[in-house]
């Protein structure tokens, strides 16, 4: 379940610090994504070198860099988690966390995240018990804040009680439960196309397209990560897969794309259309490879199927079907036409004419025009997000039908 999502642990100056190591790496070895974020006090208690090897990230004290300048976001980390784990929680951080005080990084990152924020105190039993201590947790659980409760035990002062850091293994029991009853598209079936498509000429040429592949792939894995049972048919891409919901089938050409989404189509909840299909195809596929001579020859190509716009003839009212259309130039009008052709629920307008836009980048701007011809631009983002931005479309779609 946890396999693909993004945390940020937030480890404050406790004792109880060398456990967020454990922490880190249970969340690694699930799959998850893992960055640290530390007060400047925390690395006193246990080595940022320790945390960045077992995280493979680079961990995060101070607003920059003062060897480079290189400024760390916290608006940016804010979008980019699934989750923030703060663990261990001081008293001293727990207060300024309930009274909005940010004067480090890790408390900026708090008041900027938009996910879901879990916290696990850690301090003596005393200090726990005050009235202060408890009415700030009360407050931050107010805020809709996750509050991990301590364990009982024996105490860095020597004394037995409650304010022992829960352990690793129960806090990531904790992300588990929530990241299930949670989840958008639990039990969802998804197809989604991704790549380009390879028309063969002979065993040595193609006719193809520049498409990485990275669009669709994202979107497979955000699907997969909010519940959905994805099957990602995929042309020839240099990209892997993760997620264990995630069901990969490789094509290379049109037809057999076709040919898979076809027999799948349906039995599916939701069908994303992500892949740059090829439209036309070599009339005639040599067996042979073409000579090289210093005659002209022609290639005859004939239309492909195009997949999209069988599927929309069979769609179902209940079902959800996503386009993309990329054009060379920026003319919405482009995109609304096959929204309308296709039977697309919406469609994902993007154009190479937009810097860091289209194919074989890591970022993406998208329009998303939907069937009520509503238009909501999106600023330029990682695919990632643009991913995230998607799926939440598709989810707000799903509960304005309920």
């Amino acid at each position: 379940m946890l396999a693909g999502k993004r945390f940020i642990i937030g480890i404050t100056g406790s004792i109880a610090a060398y456990k967020a190591a454990v922490l880190v790496r249970l969340l690694v070895k699930h799959g998850a994504e893992v960055k640290v974020v530390m007060t400047p006090l925390a690395k006193e208690f246990i080595k940022p070198l320790t945390l960045a090897t077992l995280s493979r990230n680079p961990v995060l004290i101070d607003f920059f860099n003062p060897e480079n300048g290189t400024w760390n976001s916290h608006v940016d980390l804010g979008i980019w988690a699934d989750a923030m784990i703060v663990a261990p929680a001081t008293a001293n951080t727990i207060a300024k966390m309930a009274n909005g005080i940010a004067d480090n990084l890790l408390l900026t990152l708090y008041l900027s995240a938009r996910c879901p924020i879990f916290i696990a105190p850690a301090m003596d039993l005393d200090m726990y018990q005050h009235i202060t201590v408890q009415q700030n947790l009360k407050k931050l659980e107010s805020y809709n804040n996750i509050i991990i409760e301590p364990a009982s035990g024996e105490l860095a002062s020597g004394l037995e009680g409650k304010g022992r850091m829960e352990e690793p293994e129960i806090i990531v029991e904790h992300l588990l439960k929530h990241f299930t009853e949670n989840q958008k598209f639990k039990e969802k079936k998804v197809i989604i196309t991704a790549g380009p498509t390879y028309e063969h000429i002979d065993p040595v040429r193609y006719i193809g397209n520049y498409s990485s592949g990275k669009m669709g792939f994202a979107l497979a894995e955000k699907l997969a990560s909010e519940g959905a049972k994805v099957c990602l048919i995929s042309g020839p891409v240099k990209l892997s897969t993760k997620h264990v919901n995630i069901e990969r089938v490789n094509v290379t050409s049109a037809l057999e794309m076709y040919d898979e989404v076809s027999r799948r189509f349906s039995a599916v909840d939701i069908a994303i259309m992500a892949a740059a299909v090829a439209d036309y195809r070599p009339e005639i596929q040599h067996e042979q490879k073409i000579k090289h001579s210093e005659e002209n020859i022609s290639i005859q190509l004939i239309p492909n199927k195009d997949i999209a716009l069988e599927m929309g003839k069979i769609k179902r009212k209940e079902q959800i079907m996503i386009g993309f259309a990329l054009e060379s130039e920026n003319n919405p009008e482009l995109a609304k036409a096959k929204l309308i052709k296709k039977n697309f629920d919406f469609i994902v307008f993007n154009t190479i004419a937009e810097e860091g836009a289209g194919f074989n980048t890591d970022t993406n701007k998208i329009t998303i025009i939907d069937s009520n011809n509503k238009t909501s631009p999106f600023p330029l983002k990682s695919k990632q997000e643009v991913a995230t931005d998607i799926v939440n479309y598709i989810y707000n779609i799903t509960l304005a039908r309920k």
